[in-house]
């Protein structure tokens, strides 16, 4: 496939094109309620809410928070926001009401979608709690000080529920708003204005809300697809959280840009996974390694067929080289590529390529992107680096966000007088382009000034029989700063002990990069989005290790 010139469309635009293409292709398939659109029939749905939006007062440039998971409608709402120029805002599913609080009045949106709740937080009941104004005062009319800027809640669903409007109503509202009204909205828009806001998963701080524009986030995914061949007979089964950039870029944004077909889980669950690639004959499976992993593993993996599976995506963290081996070979993913980049860019700043190795997909994230420069400097210097050698990951191009809203410093900290995007993480290019992740800058490990990298420990305790997954961090040491530190979690029946762990070790990996402290547990803590919180495992580590 031959790389072609960047596009200057809004996701709108997008969205037509495709349907003007493909309108009788697949466009949303749910598996469990036997959910299918066509992009025409999308289309119209999408148009439908965007009426009623604008009909209930949603102007150009407001927020509309989004607070659910993998609901239907959840990408009518982004494609619907897109069109009439709002902005729709991301909100973890995650997140409980003093995180709720935090992303609406620092944000000051101006809209909010719910669902009823999930897994154990009642959606619902946090709204009332933080709004009891919903129960008196009457819709449209809103008034809260404590989110002055609020203005209406919505229900995602067709339910009911005081001081909400629901779905059917949003829907019902369309026909006040004319056709050329419509329109005239759209010839408004400009693809450099923001469409999309993230807030950071907070694995290393506050979170902050990064704006992304309609370029980047567009041009990202058109590029994410078309690195896989994507076109309209692909069929990519996504179990991944929209409200991720894994989900609503890398997973709906590449689908519309090649009018592929979208087959989308409300959650993750191993078994809907794969029986929805069975059923459905996906040729795409979206997912980070511990979703791979719970697949491969799982009593059932092998009564399913994955012979249709021919490309996806493997992001978050890195992958083992076994795992990638089987993902490749049972799963028949022999196309599977690596994305690597931050919500920052767009996501994906490097990605590898259909053609490339098994090398390549497990000790490299790829090269650049189409159109995106990526180098590697010196932290303390800000100079580039020659091959082969460590340093700060950057990137420069289309897919570089707009900034951070209302945080100008934070903001010119990421971004570099020259347009270069830091990263904060720790990387090395080799000569074709290719990087590799060696760690976060926080994540390396310095014990008695020698430099440790998590993930070259990590790679190879993968090789020892009995571990399931291993993360490493550093371990505060009164002596040589820091220590190694594994937490393991064991294959079903294993009783590796700590001393096997190092005994493996022993020998074969320079002394000082043993781990000195071994503990195993059930499960990592991690983001919704399925990103392992390292910094949690570190202050974990603080309390277990306190000789240390």
């Amino acid at each position: 496939m031959e790389e072609t010139a960047l596009r200057n469309m809004t996701l709108g635009q997008r969205l037509d094109q495709t349907i003007a293409k493909y309108p009788d292709n697949g466009a949303i398939v749910y598996v469990d309620r036997d959910l299918r659109l066509t992009y025409r029939q999308f289309g119209e749905v999408v148009d439908q809410m965007a009426k009623g939006l604008m009909a209930l007062g949603v102007q150009k440039g407001e927020k509309v928070a989004v607070w659910a998971n993998n609901v239907p409608h959840w990408v009518t709402l982004q494609f619907a926001t897109a069109k009439i120029g709002a902005v729709l805002l991301t909100v973890n599913t995650h997140y409980k009401i003093a995180e709720l609080t935090y992303l609406l009045q620092q944000s000051e949106s101006e809209n909010l979608f719910i669902v009823d709740g999930f897994r154990d937080t009642d959606y619902l009941a946090t709204v009332y709690e933080l709004l009891p104004e919903l129960r008196s005062q009457p819709r449209g009319y809103l008034k809260s000080a404590k989110f002055p800027h609020l203005k209406r809640v919505f229900f995602l669903g067709q339910e009911k529920h005081r001081g909400f409007y629901s779905l059917a109503e949003v829907m019902g509202m369309a026909d006040m708003v004319s056709e050329q009204d419509y329109q005239a909205r759209q010839a408004t828009l400009d693809p450099g204005e923001v469409v999309n806001m993230q807030y950071t998963s907070g694995t290393t701080g506050f979170p902050k809300g990064v704006m992304l524009t309609h370029t980047n986030i567009g041009e990202n995914g058109y590029y994410i697809g078309y690195n896989q061949n994507l076109g309209p007979k692909d069929r990519i089964c996504l179990p991944v959280p929209l409200f991720h950039c894994f989900g609503c870029v890398l997973g709906v944004m590449a689908a519309v840009n090649h009018g592929s077909t979208l087959v989308i889980l409300e959650d993750f669950d191993p078994v809907a996974a794969m029986t929805a690639v069975e059923t459905e004959g996906c040729t795409a499976l979206y997912g980070v390694p511990t979703m791979f992993i719970a697949i491969l593993e799982h009593k059932l993996f092998p009564k399913f067929d994955f012979s249709t599976l021919r490309t996806g995506i493997m992001a978050g963290s890195p992958c083992p080289v076994r795992v990638m081996q089987q993902v490749m070979q049972q799963m028949f993913m022999s196309e599977v590529t690596i994305v690597y980049g931050l919500t920052e860019t767009s996501p994906g700043m490097t990605q590898t390529r259909v053609e490339d190795d098994i090398r390549r997909k497990t000790e490299t994230v790829g090269r650049a992107m189409p159109f995106v420069e990526v180098r590697v400097v010196d932290p303390e210097t800000n100079q580039p680096l020659p091959v082969g050698q460590t340093g700060e990951v950057c990137c420069r191009g289309y897919n570089v966000m707009k900034g951070y809203y209302k945080n100008p410093e934070a903001t010119a900290k990421a971004i570099d007088q020259e347009g270069w995007l830091h990263s904060g993480d720790l990387g090395v290019l080799d000569e074709d382009g290719y990087l590799a992740i060696t760690g976060r800058h926080k994540d390396m490990i310095i014990r008695g000034g020698e430099n440790v990298y998590p993930r070259e420990i990590e790679e190879f305790l993968y090789r020892m029989e009995g571990i399931s997954d291993v993360q490493v961090v550093g371990v505060p040491s009164r002596k040589y700063g820091e220590e190694v530190g594994a937490f393991i979690i064991r294959k079903p029946g294993s009783t590796i002990s700590e001393e096997d762990v190092r005994d493996f070790c022993r020998g074969q990996i320079s002394r000082y990069k043993i781990p000195r402290y071994v503990s195993f547990v059930e499960a990592y803590p991690i983001t919704a989005s399925g990103k392992i919180q390292k910094y949690k495992l570190r202050d974990m580590s603080a309390e277990l290790f306190p000789e240390a």
